[in-house]
């Protein structure tokens, strides 16, 4: 897979909301409400991961989630990344 220049990056996170680049990798930070809804995201995020076959750096302390997504074997950005974001948004909004 292709690695993504930091413009072609750029237009695609206008789109996803709280989602910025920054050193080789997409990132967001979520804050929910309560523990049980960080763990809900991060059960989301795993069946997106399986399905996508991609699977994200991520870490969570009660409330808050962090996903980070770069595609290893391409050394940077790549379109999964990008699908896998919009997935992982997609799922919130359900």
């Amino acid at each position: 897979m292709k690695k993504l220049s930091e413009q072609e990056i750029g237009t695609q996170l206008q789109d996803l909301n709280g989602w910025a680049y920054k050193e080789g990798v997409i990132v967001k930070n979520f804050v929910l409400p309560t523990f049980v809804d960080a763990v809900l995201l991060l059960t989301k995020a795993a069946f997106i991961a399986e399905k996508l076959n991609h699977h994200p750096d991520w870490s969570g302390v009660y409330n808050k989630v962090t996903l980070r997504l770069s595609t290893h074997d391409a050394g940077g950005v790549t379109q999964k990344d990008l699908d896998f974001a919009i997935e992982i948004e997609k799922s919130l909004s359900v």
